[in-house]
Formats: structure tokens, C-alpha cells, sequence
């Protein structure tokens, strides 16, 4: 009777992780991680292993990251995600209709498992067993929300009020409420039928559909056609941008959770964490004698009860409290810790100025590996580019600049005009205007090249390919 698949919907970044990802370590493979050997990314991955009937996921992810969530998952086996990628952030709702749309095109009517790609779970086993007990629910055509049995009056969560009548584990939900005041959250807490919200759900992809076209319908009629003039490229399918565009804004929560009739929670109790703000990251780190937690090249002096991450330069701290510090290499965010959710509207004061830190990143992925834009000016830029073995860049050629390589480790493969030679560490190799060029990792190692370019203009459409085994030669 419960046998329907289970495909784990994972929402992962948004607009605002342009500016300060939740968490970007030197090593590139690090995608919005600080805990362990693998990603939070990957972890929300992981942790649904041994649950029956699953099938591969949906990823929902911001463009920029697309090359980024497929090496992720190719390094976790698995092989055959489907990863949406959705042309600006426009929250949770359309996402997960985007989901639902694109699920009901290629399998039977499923059971959707909504998940954060920021989320810490140290219990497995408690948290497949609410799993299992939300999909009967699901399966039966139930809207399920999971729901954390509270440690604290924390206000930085909404939370969710229970009936006291229990459905085989579940119970139905008697009232949605938005982030409350500490004398209500410690209210909820003494009564025991609070739960916080910890934005995972699963429901059926024709239910959700359903609820959504019923208190939403231009959000699903939008998303709709987004799927519909969706296009494929390299496995990525790009939702439609104008589509996407008319879509309002919106929370699940908002659109049909706090409004459903059809709508259950089961709780859990799992060590579940929410890192998705640098407070949130700061609570659940090991902190040392003074109440700090230190990441990167620091030095704090007469510093306490503070956050400070150094991923760019080296940060000096003396005689601050209760801070967060983030330094990377696109901008560096200074707040009180009590406020640093507001960075949102930091965010929304760069987009409406266009300013280049919003738009355009430092750091780029692409099939072969990452470049990082490391200093440029009028009539020259200075990449380092980081190529995964085995991977190798289109076969190209620029109009209007020249190329010097320098390998800084590794070893390259490299085809400068008619010549075809081999560059180890220390080598290089200049590349002038008009000359056909390409670079290649043959090697199981990674390659580092440092790539100066020098001409009248640097701009990525200056690219002309002749071969691409990634398929990006246009006719």
C-alpha cells in the first residue's frame, strides 16, 4: 500500500548566496559545508540512505551553481539527479512546484520529500522513521510537514501547533505561527504541542499541485509554463525565464501550509539543526574559552561570544563582542550577531543598484572545474583556473585578446596553434590574438594554471569554440 517512490526534493542557494555563501572553503569542492569530510550539500544526500523505494533527486539550484551540485553528486554515485535551475530566486513555492510539475512529466504520481541543503541531522534513524511514518501519510494524500520537538524558546523558528489526537504518529495541524516573541516561545514550550518548523515535508506530487492551484493558481500556471518552454543543456534543464519571472515571490509556508485543511505533522526528534544563517552556524560550532568560534587566518584579542571567518585575508579582531565576521573574496559582512539575518536587506540594496557583487562572481564554475577571477584592469585579467582530471577546455580561440599559461601544479596537455606539448609545474606558454588554443588534464591529479590575459577586452563572449566535448559548440 505504501510502495510509492520517494524522490527527495532538495532546494539549494538562492540569489543572496552570491554575496556570502553560507559557507565557501578554500577547497573548491567545499559547497555550503563546514562540518565533516563531505558538503551539507552532500550530507542531505547521504542521510536518506536505507530509505525504501528512493528514487534519484530534484535539485533546485541558482544557475551559477549548477557544475558545482552535478560534481557533488557524480562523487556520491549518483548519476542521474535531475537538477532544475531555476533563472532568479522567487522562494520556496515556486520551487517546489517546479519539482512537482517536472516529476509528474517522467514518473507516476510520487511522494515528494522536501529537504534544505542546510540542514544538520544527527539521529538517522529517528529521522527515517518520522520519514517513513510522513510518506503513509503522504501516500494517502496528506500534506506532511516535520516537525522538531523544541530544546529552547528560540525565536529565530516558526512554529507549528498540534492537535493531541495521534494518527499512528501523526497529528493534525492546528496553526502555523511566524517567528514569535521569547515570552510566547517559551509559552509554546511549557505546553509541549509546539513544534518548530523545520521546512521539510513530503506530500505527493499531485497534492501539492493540487493545494497550490487551489490557494495559488498563478504561481502554478506560471511555473507551469516554465517547465513547458524549459530547455535542456549538458543534463541541466534551464526553467524558462520569462515564466519564471511572473511567478510572485512566495513561501510554501505562506501559499498553502499555513492554509491547507489537508495538513499533518509528524514529530521528530533527531539533533535537527538549521544553518541557514551565519547565527545559526555560530550556535551549533565548538567554540573556544572566550565563546568564539574561529575559522581561517585569525587572531582575536579581548574578543568574545563572536564569529569570525577568514576566507580571503587574514582578520584582526580587538575588543568586539558578540559579532559576526565573514571575509571572503567577493565582500566582507561585519554585524551584531542578534541582527545578522538582516543581511537580506544588504542583498536587496545591491540588486536594486546593480552592483557588480550581485551579479557577477568571482569564483566560476564550468564542466571542467572553476576559475577565480584573482585581479583585473583596463587591458588585462589575471584567472587561476582549476581543471578536474580527466577534463579538458573547448578548443577555442579570441579575437580581441592574448593568453599566458602558467602551470603552478599539475600537468597540462596543451594545444597552442599547430603545436601539441606537454607543461609540467613551472612551465608556461604564451598564446597570442587569433591562435586556435586548448588545455587538457590527462592526468589523475588536479591542474592549477595561472592564466593572464592581456588585450582590449576580456569578456567571456569573446570565446570562439571549434570542438567541445561538453557539447557547448553552437552551429
Amino acid at each position: 500500500m505504501y510502495s510509492s517512490k520517494i524522490i527527495p526534493v532538495i532546494i539549494s542557494g538562492g540569489s543572496g548566496t552570491r554575496l556570502w555563501p553560507l559557507a565557501r572553503k578554500k577547497h573548491p569542492k567545499q559547497y555550503f559545508s563546514f562540518f565533516g569530510n563531505n558538503t551539507l550539500f552532500q550530507d542531505t544526500i547521504i542521510r536518506l540512505k536505507g530509505l525504501a523505494n528512493l528514487s534519484d533527486p530534484i535539485i533546485i539550484c541558482n544557475v551559477d551553481h549548477r557544475f558545482l551540485v552535478a560534481e557533488q553528486c557524480q562523487q556520491l554515485g549518483v548519476i542521474n539527479p535531475t537538477i532544475l535551475l531555476e533563472p532568479l530566486g522567487k522562494n520556496t513555492a515556486p520551487a517546489i512546484a517546479a519539482a512537482a510539475l517536472q516529476s509528474l512529466k517522467y514518473s507516476d504520481d510520487s511522494v515528494l520529500l522536501v529537504l534544505s541543503a542546510d540542514h544538520i541531522i544527527d539521529d538517522i534513524d529517528s529521522f527515517h522513521n518520522a520519514i517513513n511514518i510522513a510518506n503513509k501519510q503522504a501516500t494517502e494524500g496528506k500534506m506532511v510537514a516535520l516537525g522538531v520537538l523544541p530544546t529552547s524558546s528560540n525565536t529565530n523558528f516558526g512554529y507549528i501547533k498540534s492537535s493531541s489526537e495521534n494518527n499512528n504518529g501523526a497529528f493534525k495541524v492546528e496553526e502555523f505561527i511566524e517567528k514569535p516573541t521569547l515570552s510566547k516561545a517559551k509559552e509554546f514550550l511549557e505546553q509541549g504541542n509546539y513544534f518548530w518548523n523545520s521546512g521539510i515535508f513530503m506530500f505527493k506530487a499531485s497534492t501539492v499541485i493540487s493545494e497550490l492551484s487551489t490557494y495559488t493558481p498563478l504561481t502554478v500556471k506560471a511555473v507551469r509554463r516554465s517547465i513547458d518552454r524549459a530547455s535542456e543543456d549538458l543534463g541541466f534543464i534551464h526553467l524558462d525565464k520569462k515564466a519564471f519571472e511572473s511567478c510572485h515571490s512566495n513561501s510554501i509556508d505562506y501559499a498553502i501550509m499555513e492554509k491547507s485543511i489537508n495538513l499533518v505533522i509528524v514529530p521528530f526528534n533527531a539533533g535537527w539543526s538549521d544553518v541557514g544563517s551565519w547565527s545559526a552556524l555560530y550556535e551549533v560550532s565548538k567554540k573556544d574559552q572566550n565563546g568564539n568560534v574561529l575559522s581561517g587566518d585569525t587572531i582575536a584579542v579581548d574578543t568574545s561570544n563572536s564569529y569570525v571567518n577568514a576566507n580571503h585575508h587574514m582578520v584582526a579582531t580587538i575588543g568586539v563582542d558578540n559579532l559576526i565576521i565573514v571575509d571572503t573574496p567577493d565582500a566582507t559582512l561585519i554585524a551584531s550577531k542578534d541582527r545578522v539575518d538582516e543581511v537580506k536587506r544588504v542583498v536587496k540594496s545591491l540588486q536594486a543598484n546593480e552592483h557588480e557583487v550581485v551579479i557577477k562572481n568571482r569564483k566560476v564554475y564550468r564542466p571542467w572545474g572553476w576559475y577565480d577571477s584573482i585581479e583585473e584592469g583596463l587591458y588585462f585579467q589575471v584567472k587561476r583556473l582549476h581543471v578536474n582530471p580527466g577534463a579538458k577546455l573547448s578548443l577555442q580561440m579570441h579575437h580581441k585578446r592574448a593568453e599566458h599559461w602558467v602551470v603552478v601544479s599539475g600537468s597540462a596537455t596543451v594545444t597552442n596553434g599547430e603545436d601539441i606539448f606537454t607543461l609540467s609545474q613551472g612551465d608556461s606558454t604564451y598564446i597570442p590574438i587569433k591562435t586556435i588554443h586548448c588545455l587538457e588534464n590527462k592526468t589523475k591529479q588536479f591542474l592549477e594554471v595561472i592564466e593572464v590575459q592581456s588585450g582590449s577586452y576580456m569578456g567571456e563572449d569573446d570565446i570562439i569554440r571549434f570542438e567541445d566535448i561538453y557539447g557547448r559548440v553552437k552551429s
